[in-house]
């Protein structure tokens, strides 16, 4: 992930330069270019008079404190100024506009307005993969010229938000009535999974990744669960964090499902990489790794940790975890209680069996069996009784900071 961006100051107004323009309206004031020469003059006016009239509109605007439609967590973490500074910031991006005002110029309340606004905001993708904006300050008031950088044509837009609303319909179609906020968050990290690849890209960091080219990294993923859940109306939010074990940076969802939080990190339920053999490179035999939906929280922590720039909700639910309500997490091992399990999964036509252990102990326990052991044949000859087959390939995986053990036919 490479979601960073820089601020640049591209230049300043100065009283010499606004002296030199007053000389030149003087002199060219005896011309018969008067209407022309009269609006020169009244900008020169304003600008060594102070800020211009565009400024003081901003000043006098009364803060919105919420948007219909987002939840901007963010946001409320910021104090008045850069609050305001967020508002006038959001305004003339959705206006698509290549620069506009805004009435601060300090570097950390617009820093810090924008970052939020980011976080908040992935569905302004035309913003998103840009490392640098810039800003025009000026010597004679506190405001400046603000330009996040965009990208796309309008045509290009226009398709990303095609395709955007297409992959919301394509979601509203797969989930049942009467779904609840658990089911219809697995049914959007599925659908991303299935839909998208981790791919490095000149739009990997927006959503424009997800839903236009198929291909993103952490932060399009992140960002495209958190535009879906928005639009069903389910608490979620865009997170950044590092790698505790590589010197990496990450992108994660904190989702509140019935009252409690869970992490959500759709990306590396993409990349089941842990995979033996030639299982990840064979198309029938991707599987979805629910492991990062709604993991037990300790486990998460011991992988990533999230920026102490604003603070994020504790997860401490196992509720919601997909082992936990799919029965399939065991507290200690027991062979036959395992190879039951296993059967029952076959019977009820899985092509995947997993299971995971609560504790370390057990997750051993049965690693010696179920991963280095002969174990997992027990389970490929039943398969094979159960389908009348005289072979069958499988491939076996483990997860160790999950402490789940899969099996692939």
């Amino acid at each position: 992930m490479k979601r960073q961006w820089k601020l640049q100051i591209l230049y300043s107004f100065t009283a010499l330069w606004i002296m030199l323009l007053a000389a030149v309206s003087a002199g060219a004031a005896e011309s018969s270019e008067n209407t022309v020469l009269g609006s020169l003059r009244d900008t020169i006016s304003r600008l060594t008079s102070g800020e211009p009239a565009e400024i003081q509109k901003l000043r006098e605007q009364e803060l919105v404190t919420e948007e219909e439609g987002h939840l901007e967590y963010y946001f409320s973490f910021l104090d008045e100024d850069a609050m305001k500074c967020y508002r006038q910031m959001l305004a003339g991006i959705q206006r698509e506009e290549e620069s506009f005002y805004l009435s601060y110029s300090q570097d950390d309340i617009i820093d810090r307005a924008y970052h939020a606004l980011l976080n908040d905001h992935p569905e302004l993708f035309w913003i998103h993969n840009h490392e640098k904006v810039y800003k025009t300050t000026y010597t004679r008031g506190d405001y400046c010229l603000f330009e996040p950088g965009s990208s796309y044509t309008q045509e290009e837009r226009q398709q990303i938000r095609q395709c955007m609303e297409t992959a919301y319909q394509e979601v509203l179609a797969r989930i049942p009535e009467g779904a609840g906020e658990y089911d219809i968050t697995k049914e959007i990290y599925t659908y991303l999974i299935d839909s998208s690849d981790y791919v490095v890209s000149d739009d990997d960091q927006s959503i424009a990744g997800i839903f236009w080219k198929k291909n993103a990294v952490c932060a399009g993923y992140a960002g495209a669960m958190k535009y879906l859940l928005d639009r069903f109306g389910i608490w979620c939010i865009f997170v950044e964090g590092d790698s505790l074990d590589r010197s990496e940076s990450h992108a994660w969802n904190i989702v509140r499902l019935d009252g409690e939080y869970y992490y959500v990190d759709v990306t590396n339920g993409d990349q089941p990489d842990f995979l033996t053999g030639a299982a990840v490179q064979m198309a029938e035999h991707k599987t979805t790794i629910y492991d990062y939906l709604c993991p037990f929280p300790e486990e998460y922590e011991n992988c990533y940790q999230a920026r102490n720039e604003f603070p994020v909700p504790d997860c401490t639910s196992r509720e919601k975890n997909f082992y936990v309500l799919n029965q399939g997490c065991f507290d200690t091992y027991d062979w036959q209680t395992i190879y039951d399990y296993c059967k029952m999964r076959l019977d009820n036509g899985a092509a995947v069996v997993r299971f995971k252990f609560s504790g370390e102990e057990a997750y051993q326990e049965a690693a010696k069996e179920w991963v280095d052991g002969n174990s997992p044949q027990e389970v490929a000859q039943y398969y094979m009784q159960l389908y009348g087959l005289g072979q069958v390939e499988y491939h076996t995986g483990a997860l160790d900071s999950f402490r789940t053990i899969y099996y692939i036919f």
